[in-house]
């Protein structure tokens, strides 16, 4: 599958890590952490920082693609618990998204801003993004 490094904005559904994915290895060889603000993507490059945004209520969180998934048609971001929690999706398990990528590694090493970068703070705390830039 080629990865999607433009930067551009998407629209889909988004579920969350269920219990038996704690502490299994994502793609980039960490554990999978519940608490942590990590996410999966099959077409965002690993590293790339998105604010995703439940479209349902509104709420957002800031994410760092660590691993691949979902793997169910339709859906285009896996969230941790802690994030779902955040986004409000955890009662249904899923919700539509937006995924708006901030910051998107190239395959050159360098890093391009994407959609999400202009306002990606908005409605977004500072621990959260805190905890994004330290991969937690």
């Amino acid at each position: 599958m080629k990865l999607d490094r433009s930067g551009k904005t998407r629209k889909g559904k988004a579920s969350y890590y269920g219990h038996e994915f704690y502490k299994k290895k994502m793609a980039d060889g960490t554990p999978m952490d519940p608490q942590s603000n990590e996410a999966a993507s099959k077409t965002l490059p690993l590293g790339t920082k998105a604010k995703v945004t439940n479209l349902e209520n509104g709420s957002s969180a800031v994410v760092e693609i660590r691993d691949r998934g979902p793997y169910v048609k339709g859906r285009i971001v896996d969230v941790s618990p802690k994030t779902a929690d955040k986004l409000g999706l955890k009662e249904d398990g899923t919700a539509p998204v937006e995924v708006k990528p901030v910051e998107v590694p190239q395959a050159d090493g360098s890093v391009k801003p994407g959609t999400g970068a202009q306002g990606a703070t908005a409605g977004v705390s500072p621990v959260d993004l805190k905890e994004t830039r330290n991969g937690r």
